[in-house]
């Protein structure tokens, strides 16, 4: 045999061994797409779950004889014990010393979960004299501050469909503002629900800038973001928000009250402990699809999602509830609707004026999934 034979053959068989590295290649990053879908969507369930059945269970606590603001507030985080299932999984499947909290990353998450105590008191505070079909197109309103706060925290960029949203949203709130009259629930003052409208929004506010800050925190750690570091994350916040609001409990006497208060419940002592333990594991699936929305894909997306589930809310609320439904309230509903309409269309048609042209490579079949390549990384030990 010539060599310029067997060089032939040693090249043929050098582009065979590369071609089938190519298609495993492309067949592993396949798996990856479909298993980083498949858990962003459940974190989306989680989220989307969370936003609708916790504000539902909370206001059903105060309509039936609940009025303890500060178990109100406790409940939104004080189902961390949830995490330490995962959370021991998790540690067994991959004990990586290297993916962990650090002292520093410890700290930031401690400061976040005491901004979460102090926010879920707001709102707590303000749905106690509020329907739940007004509070949650108020809540709507932390997408424009999510948007702003995203802009000057991480850098998220601006475009005209956001800023339309921002302004939409806005004007939904005001609407509500000046046409609220006959929205009042029974026994509620006019002070009382001015109060509740303020504290509400102030609470919109406050949780639209805790999720750009959570982004924030993921981007200045110097860990690779895993599945593993996200839950010791939320962990360590959600337990820093329920000690924060343990003291106030404390100093308020809501721990000595619960008796009597289960005792003059409307429906009884099994339909009050159930609207708790329900209030907190449905806010605890909140808190873990805004910790894995965030970590997976962006701030804004966590913002978007909870708007989303307005429509539902008022809904509900309306339904089980009995609550008023005004011309004011659908319009108001309307335009946060068209703000979030507005949003997400930008978000679209800025995501395929980036998007790469595509090509028969595998290299530019992992640039054309954008965001799905840092996702990855972050469910590295799923």
């Amino acid at each position: 045999m010539s060599g310029s034979a067997v060089s032939e053959m040693r090249n043929m068989e050098a582009a065979a061994d590369t071609g089938a590295e190519r298609m495993e290649a492309q067949v592993n990053n396949r798996r990856k797409r479909l298993r980083y879908w498949i858990i962003l969507m459940l974190n989306v369930l989680a989220l989307a779950t969370g936003s609708t059945a916790g504000p539902l269970l909370t206001r059903f606590y105060f309509l039936h004889g609940g009025s303890k603001k500060w178990l109100s507030s406790w409940l939104e985080t004080a189902g961390w014990p949830l995490l330490l299932l995962p959370l021991y999984l998790s540690y067994r499947k991959k004990p990586n010393r290297e993916n962990h909290v650090t002292p520093n990353l410890f700290l930031a998450c401690c400061g976040i979960g005491i901004l979460t105590g102090a926010d879920d008191y707001l709102y707590a505070y303000g749905l106690s004299f509020l329907p739940v079909s007004t509070s949650s197109v108020l809540i709507a309103s932390q997408l424009g501050f999510n948007a702003i706060f995203a802009l000057l925290l991480v850098r998220q960029k601006f475009n005209p469909f956001s800023i339309n949203s921002v302004v939409l949203l806005t004007a939904s709130c005001v609407l509500l503002a000046f046409h609220s009259s006959g929205d009042k629930p029974a026994g509620v003052t006019n002070r009382q629900y001015v109060l509740g409208f303020i504290l509400t929004l102030a609470a919109a506010g406050l949780y639209g800038f805790i999720i750009p800050l959570i982004e924030l925190t993921y981007q200045k750690t110097k860990r690779q973001i895993t599945y593993t570091l996200v839950m010791e994350m939320q962990f360590i916040m959600s337990v820093t928000a329920t000690a924060f609001c343990t003291v106030g409990m404390l100093v308020n006497g809501d721990f000595q009250a619960l008796h009597r208060e289960a005792n003059e419940f409307r429906l009884g002592k099994i339909d009050y402990s159930m609207a708790l333990v329900w209030a907190a594991v449905t806010w605890q699936l909140f808190f873990i699809g805004v910790f894995g929305v965030t970590s997976m894909a962006s701030s804004l997306l966590s913002g978007v999602i909870i708007a989303v589930t307005i429509p539902m809310t008022e809904v509900l609320g309306v339904v089980l509830f009995h609550e008023k439904f005004s011309a004011e309230k659908g319009m108001a509903l309307l335009l946060a609707l068209w703000g979030f309409a507005s949003y997400l269309y930008g978000e679209y048609y800025c995501d395929l004026k980036l998007r790469p042209p595509k090509v028969p490579n595998e290299q530019n079949e992992l640039e054309d999934l954008g965001g799905a390549a840092r996702a990855h990384e972050s469910i590295n030990d799923v």
